[in-house]
Order: C-alpha cells, then sequence, then structure tokens
C-alpha cells in the first residue's frame, strides 16, 4: 500500500470493476475519493462499503461522453476536498459489433465514452490539479493488438487512449505526470459477455494461467498516482497476465 494521506483522488467509472476496485485501494490509503460514475447507486454503494463514515468520498453523476459533466466532477472535488492530486479514468464501455454491421451510433458512442471521456476529464483536472499530480488512464491489451472480433471500434478507442496519454504527458510536463495502464481480460461485469463467448480460448493463452482481477488493476494505477512513479511519464504498464508481450 503506498501513503495517499491528505490527497484527494478522483475516480471515474467508480461504481464498479476496476474503478470500484481503484476508489476502494486509493481509500485504503487514505485518500480522498471522488467516485464519479453515471450509476449513481452502485457509486454510493460502493462508497458506503469502503468508506462507511462518508468522511473521505463523494459521489457525482458522471456522463463520461459529456464536458459538462466531466467539468461538473472537478468542481465538486474542488469545492468538497479543496483540489486533486490524483486522476484514474476507469469509465469505459465495450459492445460487440462487427464492422460491416457497425452504425454510426454504435461507433460514435464507444469514442464517445471511451476516448472523448478521457480528454474531457483529464482537460478538466489538469487545469486544477495540484503540482505533483498525477493521472493515470485506463487503456486495453486491445490497444496493442487490436482487440477480439467484434471490437474494432474498441481496439481504436484504446490505442487513441494511448497516443493521447502520451501527448498529455507532454503537455501538462513538469508539473503533472501522466501514465496509461493496458489491462488483459480483467473479470468485470464488462467482460461477462466475451468470457461467456470465448473466455476459455482466451484464459489459454494467459501465461498465469487465469483472469485478472479488478484489484490488480487497481494496484498498478495506485503505483502510477505514487511518488514510488515519480520518475515515471508518458509510459504505458500491460497487465495481462502475460497474454502480450511487447
Amino acid at each position: 500500500m503506498f501513503d495517499f494521506s491528505e490527497k484527494t483522488a478522483v475516480i471515474t467509472g467508480a461504481a464498479s470493476g476496476i474503478g470500484r476496485a481503484t476508489a476502494e485501494y486509493f481509500l485504503n490509503c487514505g485518500a480522498n475519493v471522488v467516485l464519479a460514475d453515471l450509476d449513481q447507486e452502485g457509486s454510493r454503494k460502493a462508497a458506503r462499503e469502503c468508506d462507511p463514515s462518508g468522511v473521505r468520498t463523494l459521489c457525482v453523476c458522471y456522463d463520461a461522453g459529456s464536458s459538462a459533466s466531466a467539468a461538473a466532477v472537478v468542481e465538486a472535488a474542488v469545492a468538497r476536498f479543496g483540489g486533486i492530486d490524483q486522476l484514474a479514468t476507469c469509465a469505459g464501455i465495450y459492445q460487440q459489433s462487427f464492422v460491416p454491421d457497425m452504425t454510426d451510433e454504435d461507433w460514435r458512442r464507444t469514442q464517445s465514452v471511451n476516448l472523448d471521456g478521457v480528454f474531457y476529464i483529464t482537460r478538466a483536472a489538469g487545469r486544477v490539479m495540484r503540482d505533483g499530480g498525477a493521472i493515470a488512464t485506463v487503456a486495453s491489451i486491445a490497444a496493442h493488438v487490436g482487440g477480439t472480433g467484434g471490437h474494432a471500434h474498441y481496439g481504436a478507442s484504446k490505442g487513441g487512449v494511448l497516443a493521447y496519454t502520451r501527448g498529455l504527458a507532454k503537455d501538462l510536463a513538469p508539473r503533472i505526470r501522466a501514465n496509461s495502464v493496458s489491462p488483459g481480460l480483467i473479470e468485470t461485469p464488462m467482460t461477462t459477455g466475451l468470457i461467456e463467448r470465448s473466455g476459455e480460448d482466451i484464459r489459454r493463452q494467459i501465461l498465469v494461467g487465469r483472469y485478472g482481477r479488478p484489484s490488480e488493476i487497481a494496484s498498478v494505477i495506485a503505483f502510477l498516482c505514487s511518488d514510488a512513479a515519480s520518475f515515471v511519464n508518458g509510459e504505458v504498464i500491460i497487465a495481462s497476465g502475460g497474454a502480450y508481450i511487447g
């Protein structure tokens, strides 16, 4: 565990999966945590379970595809805790659609949430984050290998997150660091359908012999946002259990 005492972290997609695990991890490290998610009941439940007193948590309704929503999250975080030190962009969608059948809306919705959303929240937070702050974006192994069939739009969005994060690191330097993590197949509500369809085939490609746990990505995010990673900037950590070695 890292010492995040007196730090404030904004975690998007905090109601479930990697986002929820990250919120819990940061709280256990002593941080104040803003749980931002469209699923307000889910984020409130996570906050109650991780911080029963409610002193160190704030739940904010958040639509990743909305610039105004991103600005509102940042404004609420500053109003409640006085500033922002850390940001983890865990919000995302993963919907199957093969290119010949993909609608314009399928494509745009995925880019809006997975890529535009990262831009909106990092832009808003980057304007007010305290010096020495850190941003961790969540990309995907799909950014490196193109993803499974039916997810070209998802792979494209996550490839964009990687490229954007590298540019973001340059634009915010030296005041704020920005890095990315590319998870492999992690057992979350978002990946349930994929695991049911082809999970066993994918599992056989994972060198550690199992799917990842959300907490295992949360710990990487925490590392990237910690002083232990103070000389790490504009980088990506692939956490795939050895499914991708590149």
